[in-house]
């Protein structure tokens, strides 16, 4: 099993409230989830009004399957007019990396 994640570090252009954000916010979470099959939530910056980090995970068995669907939610972000990706962050677990080799 492979576990991915990443981490899309945000900014909103002429938002004035944090109510606005989330109103832009809403509608990128949800097409995430619809399009790639994956949990995605507002992870950070939840008390700034024109900044967000959303969370974005997804599980496979194969490892290229995971990365292949992270990076295409990290181009839909970025190509979203309405904000400005600022980072991402890419973060894969899969069995090689478990210290104990448990199979329970």
């Amino acid at each position: 099993m492979y576990v991915g994640a990443l981490e899309l570090d945000v900014v909103f252009g002429d938002v004035h409230s944090i109510k606005e954000k989330r109103s832009l916010v809403r509608p990128v979470i949800a097409e995430l989830r619809r399009r790639f099959d994956v949990a995605a939530a507002e992870a950070g910056y939840v008390d700034l009004r024109r900044r967000s980090l959303i969370g974005v995970a997804a599980v496979a068995t194969d490892g290229g399957h995971v990365r292949e669907v992270l990076e295409a939610c990290e181009r839909l972000v970025a190509g979203r007019p309405e904000l400005e990706l600022l980072a991402a962050r890419h973060r894969m677990l899969g069995p090689e990396d478990d210290p104990e080799g448990s199979t329970a």
